[in-house]
């Protein structure tokens, strides 16, 4: 568990270490990290009535007739940032968004994901994640070229990235995000920094910090690191594959000794996957964000298209890791398909929210898929009950505007706004003509 820090503590921290900036960290509805400084003496009155700003300028806030918006630090989020100068320091708070009438903002996505906690809570469940983000260096962001012809867990001699990584790592430990993993992946240049598994706010305040540290250690050391999701024509693209699950005061409520199929899970963790299953569709613009996103979500390159779930098979889309068969704690679910782009808050919300609809609704899961998917005929899917994810954005987007639960899940207000920005994301690109298309038709029609 991440330690707790109360707002005297951060006061007293920042006279101690001569503080003289403590940064507002906070999202758009996109995931956008967004930030504004506050000197240290007017850090008590922070706390106290928040710190006002302009929320029109921010996308999927407010308009321009409703723009005054209130900014709380949450003290628990309390880092000092280690690449800035010791002296005169900088600190970091993540910050809650109000209206100015102290109630919360519903375009606040820390805030979407606080109300799915809290119905989880009102349950008797509490969301813990650990999700596995990947991503590329490459030489600079105007090109693909890349530091390293590696592949999954390679160590490479005179590898500038493995000295990236242990950078990286350690910058975020300093900053209090505990790391379980770091290796090469499977694609040319592509890297995976595993977080330590977190109660699922800590866990999206901290994807937040992991992708803006993973990008400063790049630029600092001359290359750049990029989250998109399928930047080489060809080679894997980077997911954030998401373990999850649901603990009450008496352990995991996933896990169950005496199930009688034998995979370990109770019938709320059986429940849960349904739901996921379910709802994927419909969340999948959510945890696929981009045009891009949809060029990962393809057969042959380890990312799930169809929807499904087994053990060992690495093609489903939810995967029950078997690493430690029997043990409680470690009883889990993955989930393959999100893609590090998300918004985490918004992402963590429609898992769980889906999770809880499964539970809800009281869902009966399909059968293990068992098989390689991506080997089956359509015929053979379909006897097998197996869908698809959507195909493109465009297909995402019908889904989840369509989706009353989608709704439920992130408020009208960012259900409305995300809806609306991605539909103009997807008619931007629709009218794009393509090098592919002027290379395949233009000498030929």
């Amino acid at each position: 568990m991440a330690p707790t820090f109360d707002k005297d503590y951060v006061l007293k921290t920042v006279e101690e270490r001569g503080v003289k900036f403590v940064r507002f960290w906070f999202t758009d509805v996109l995931g956008v990290l967004k930030s504004f400084a506050v000197t240290d003496s007017e850090l008590e009155g922070a706390f106290e009535e928040g710190m006002g700003f302009d929320g029109s300028s921010i996308d999927g806030f407010t308009r321009i007739q409703e723009s005054d918006m209130i900014a709380f630090p949450d003290a628990s989020t309390f880092q000092m940032i280690p690449w800035r100068p010791e002296q005169d320091g900088v600190a970091r708070l993540f910050a809650d968004i109000n209206k100015p009438d102290g109630s919360p903002f519903e375009g606040d996505p820390r805030y979407a994901l606080k109300r799915m906690l809290k119905k989880a809570a009102d349950m008797g469940y509490t969301m813990y994640v650990g999700p596995e983000l990947e991503f590329f260096y490459f030489a600079d962001d105007q090109d693909t070229e890349v530091l390293d012809q590696g592949g999954y867990f390679d160590l490479t001699p005179l590898d500038i990235a493995s000295d990236l990584r242990r950078e990286t790592v350690l910058t975020l430990e300093k900053m209090g995000i505990p790391v379980e993993y770091s290796h090469h992946e499977v694609a040319p240049s592509q890297h995976e920094i595993d977080l330590r598994y977190q109660d699922a706010l800590t866990m999206a305040d901290a994807v937040m910090t992991y992708r803006l540290v993973v990008k400063e250690v790049a630029y600092a050391n001359g290359v750049y690191a990029t989250f998109m999701p399928k930047p080489i024509q060809g080679e894997n693209g980077s997911g954030m594959h998401t373990h999850q699950s649901l603990f009450t005061k008496d352990g995991n409520a996933m896990f169950d000794a005496n199930d009688p199929e034998g995979f370990n899970l109770s019938t709320v963790g059986k429940q849960y996957i349904a739901g996921l299953l379910k709802y994927a569709p419909e969340f999948c613009a959510v945890t696929n964000p981009l045009v891009n996103s949809y060029k990962r979500l393809v057969p042959g390159f380890e990312a799930p298209t169809y929807v499904s779930w087994a053990r060992r098979n690495r093609s489903a889309m939810v995967r029950v890791p078997m690493y430690k068969p029997g043990k409680e704690a470690a009883t889990r679910v993955e989930l393959r398909s999100p893609d590090p782009s998300a918004n985490p808050y918004l992402a963590f919300a429609v898992m769980l929210g889906a999770g809880l609809k499964g539970i809800e609704e009281g869902l009966e899961l399909m059968p293990e898929a068992t098989n390689d998917i991506f080997e089956m005929s359509p015929a053979e899917l379909e006897a097998a009950g197996i869908g698809t994810l959507p195909k493109n954005l465009g297909d995402a987007i019908e889904k989840f505007e369509a989706s009353e639960v989608m709704k439920e899940i992130l408020g009208e207000h960012i259900h409305t706004f995300y809806a609306e920005n991605k539909k103009a994301e997807w008619a931007d690109y629709i009218k794009n003509v393509s090098q592919w298309e002027l290379d395949r038709y233009l000498s030929v029609i």
